[in-house]
């Protein structure tokens, strides 16, 4: 607990998900409503979805998360796609007498679909409440001290499952969402904000690892790593950021490499995209390969990571995203996922 900084409540703001059969096509519609998405898309995802039962673990882990804070403000859940819509809980919070609150975001990172579009959220939300409190988004955590120790913790403890004889070796593969490399190139105030910002939590992931050598002569100083993307699903003509992981994996066989730990730093919760790219697409090529491969937490309920959101809090209030930072993309990127 800490200093609130005159908010009188929180509200934590995730992308949704579905948490029964019957919700993913609504669901998944809710997502690509406006996108032209072709009808066969959908069902492809939807198939993902319904391989674990039509639930989706975020929502889940969004209340899991609410739990674990220990803040002295009233904690809201609002999301982008699914119930508890955003609008809705907006209302509630404007019923229950709140007039300030700060906004945590579940993506750590600068791009459209991970700031200007929850900004835009949002604000529609308030647009669409009369005497909707004022809500501040609180700043992007990339680099927060919380949320590196947190991955790489967990990071820690996937070195730790995977064979004795594979530790030293094993190649740190960074995960995060793909996008549109247009929309990379204008993320953040002055561009290139989102591929940068992911590299400087790998290295200090995987210096903070590093950091370890002294008493596990395991992780070794130096240790190779890369950033690859994952969960692409728009049209195959438009340009997105390179390369899969799965293709990397294949690459990384091809050098000689032998096991690997997947690193999904561009999440914050074990969602759909990772349970099934990662957990199944990326694990099923790997052993195709024969590669030894382990895949770390998202951060989730990690102590440190609990902790950040009040650090946040306590923060000076950020100055407003300025609007020209991560604008829409021309053409809206096709997305049918979390």
């Amino acid at each position: 607990m800490g200093s609130t900084n005159g908010y009188d409540a929180l509200l934590v703001v995730s992308f949704g998900g579905p948490e029964k059969p019957e919700d993913v096509m609504p669901f998944l519609e809710n997502v690509v409503r406006g996108r032209g998405v072709p009808r066969e898309r959908l069902l492809e995802v939807e198939a993902h979805y319904q391989r674990f039962g039509g639930v989706s673990p975020i929502n889940r882990q969004c209340r899991d998360l609410i739990a674990a804070l220990d803040v002295d403000l009233p904690v809201y859940l609002g999301n982008r796609n699914w119930h508890p819509f955003l609008e809705d809980t907006v209302r509630r919070m404007r019923e229950d007498g709140v007039r300030k609150a700060a906004a945590f975001v579940t993506a750590a990172y600068s791009s459209f679909s991970s700031c200007r579009q929850y900004l835009d959220d949002i604000a529609r939300a308030r647009a669409a409440v009369p005497g909707a409190p004022e809500i501040v988004k609180l700043r992007h955590y990339y680099d927060h001290p919380g949320f590196v120790a947190a991955m790489a913790d967990h990071t820690r403890d996937a070195l730790d499952r995977l064979p004795e004889g594979a530790r030293e070796g094993a190649r740190l593969v960074f995960t995060a969402h793909s996008i549109p490399v247009s929309m990379a190139r204008t993320a953040g105030p002055a561009g290139g904000a989102y591929e940068a910002q992911l590299r400087r939590t790998a290295e200090l992931v995987t210096a903070q690892i590093g950091e370890a050598r002294l008493c596990d002569a395991r992780l070794g100083e130096g240790r190779a790593w890369d950033l690859v993307w994952q969960s692409r699903s728009g049209p195959p003509q438009v340009p997105w950021l390179e390369p899969d992981v799965c293709d990397h994996l294949e690459a990384l066989h091809a050098e000689g490499v032998r096991s690997v730990v997947l690193v999904p730093i561009g999440f914050v919760s074990d969602h759909m995209e990772v349970v099934y790219d990662l957990d199944t697409e990326a694990a099923a090529t790997a052993e195709k390969l024969g590669m030894a491969l382990t895949r770390a937490s998202t951060a989730g309920t990690h102590p440190r990571f609990v902790s950040m959101v009040a650090e946040l809090l306590a923060e000076p209030e950020p100055a407003p995203c300025p609007a020209t930072c991560c604008p829409a993309p021309v053409r809206p990127a096709r997305t049918a996922a979390e």
